[in-house]
């Protein structure tokens, strides 16, 4: 099963629509997986209708409308695996610590609202990752997602995709 894994993409406030790179990976993806930080139901709406499967939370920036359609943390179960969607996790110092007792129950956590891309595994063998953002790259080199594949209870070929600068809007 491919996923993708998006968070931060502030449409329309940091960018106009998804880099074309992106709704790329939005076709070829079983499931996409959104961490918050949509800031208006369009692209929602879009990627719900374009979306194989699409699993999202809200973020701090995302409104009573999103809100109202999307949990504060989503759970799925994919390819065996028990993956958790939440926008926040608070400070990178104990966030291992913090995951672990918070989502005991889950294989993999997906997460956003740094903007920085984020790949460890806590002691109990939770996996944490931050796509990054596609749109708002903040004091990064680049503008990121992230893309895996879940098969057999395993997450594999977890890899980061770097974008090209694009021009101001």
């Amino acid at each position: 099963m491919r996923l993708l894994l998006l968070a931060d993409t502030h449409l329309p406030t940091r960018a106009r629509d998804l880099p074309a790179e992106v709704w790329a990976a939005v076709d070829a993806a079983d499931v996409v997986l959104h961490a918050g930080d949509w800031v208006d139901v369009t692209l929602l709406d879009a990627l719900e209708q374009r979306a194989r499967r699409l699993v999202g939370c809200w973020g701090n920036n995302d409104g009573p409308a999103l809100r109202a359609r999307l949990p504060e943390v989503a759970r799925v179960q994919l390819g065996g695996l028990h993956v958790g969607v939440v926008h926040e996790t608070g400070a990178s110092t104990g966030r291992e610590a913090r995951a672990d007792a918070a989502y005991p129950d889950l294989d993999v956590l997906v997460f956003g609202h740094s903007h920085i891309p984020w790949d460890t595994t806590t002691p109990r063998g939770l996996r944490l990752l931050n796509p990054g953002s596609p749109t708002d790259r903040r004091r990064q080199p680049a503008c990121t997602y992230l893309t895996a594949r879940a098969q057999d209870g395993a997450l594999h070929d977890v890899e980061l995709h770097r974008l090209p600068v694009r021009a101001a809007r």
